[in-house]
This record gives C-alpha cells, structure tokens and sequence, in this order.
C-alpha cells in the first residue's frame, strides 16, 4: 500500500523552469515533521515551476524502508537523488534548473 499525493505545478508564463514536466518523488513517513516541511514546500513553488509529484511512504515496503530508513524525506527529481532531510524553495528550483539544462 502506498501513500500518495500527487499535485501538478502551473508553470508560470515565462518561467525558466517550465519547458519540461519534471517528476518528482519524495520518500517519507507518517509523522515526521521534515517531511511534512518538503511537502509543504513543493505545494508553495507549484507555480513557479513546472513539476508533477507524488509521495511514497517507505513503512509500506521493506526494501524502502532498509534503503531511506535513516534519510526521510528524500526527494528525488527526475530519478535522481536530489535532496534527503532539508529541502528549501530556492535550492529544489535551482535543482529544478540544473535538470532542465542537463536535459
């Protein structure tokens, strides 16, 4: 069973961060107060930068549970690690822009 929420960022006219849809996926559990900060994060930049996102809780798999035990939240960006523990708005958009280049 997973726990998801997923939300679609409007890209804003103009943004840089708006060419491509990226996805976004963060690992995290109930009850944790870090978590609850990046998610709360990635619903306040929705309309900054273009992004979809959905949430696993890694008590639901043992496998997620052994890999990020140590490092919720993790948030990954386009299937790479991108931030675990702290993620604040301007370093998830540069991070965001950094993908965008890479291409």
């Amino acid at each position: 069973m997973q726990r998801v929420s997923a939300g679609e960022g409007c890209a804003s006219a103009g943004s840089v961060y708006n060419r491509d849809m990226h996805e976004v996926l963060v690992y995290s559990r109930k009850d944790c107060h870090l978590c609850e900060v990046v998610k709360t994060t990635l619903l306040q930049v929705q309309s900054e930068a273009s992004f979809q996102w959905r949430e696993v809780d890694i008590d639901s798999d043992p496998e997620l549970h052994r890999k990020y035990n140590e490092e919720v939240p993790v948030v990954f960006i386009d299937g790479r690690k991108a931030f675990k523990f702290h993620m604040d708005a301007r370093d998830f958009l540069r991070a965001l822009a950094a993908r965008q280049q890479k291409g």
